[in-house]
């Protein structure tokens, strides 16, 4: 009685193993496509600070230094060094040197990958202080 069960267990997972094949490849389809997104937004961001910094006569591979890029970010709106404690709200200042107001500003903050590109691939022009 035993061998039976163990035989019928065993017909039983070896149909389902090709049964669950298909449903676990969607899934990986599905990674791969988020993943290949996933950087796709962050190149995306990246060529948006790299030309926002250029635009702000900084050097563009700052955007890609890490702290390093929040610091230049708190020179081109102008800020002192303290506002790094603020960091978030470094896009009121810096929209300001943009020539935009406190929406672009909220959208920079709320919308990053939709506002960054409109900032440096749009023509606002850096105004220094």
């Amino acid at each position: 009685m035993n061998a039976l069960f163990a035989l019928a267990l065993l017909q039983e997972t070896s149909t389902t193993d090709t049964a669950s094949a298909a449903p676990s490849a969607a899934a990986a389809g599905v990674g791969i496509v988020f993943v290949i997104l996933y950087f796709a937004v962050i190149l995306l961001m990246i060529a948006s600070m790299w030309k926002v910094f250029v635009k702000a006569g900084k050097p563009g591979w700052a955007a890609i230094v890490p702290l390093y890029n929040i610091i230049v970010l708190i020179q081109i709106a102008g800020k002192p060094l303290w506002w790094i404690i603020i960091y978030p709200f470094i896009v009121f200042p810096l929209a300001t040197r943009f020539g935009k107001g406190a929406g672009f500003a909220i959208g920079l903050l709320i919308l990053a990958p939709i506002f960054w590109p409109m900032l440096a691939f749009g023509d606002a022009k850096y105004q220094p202080a």
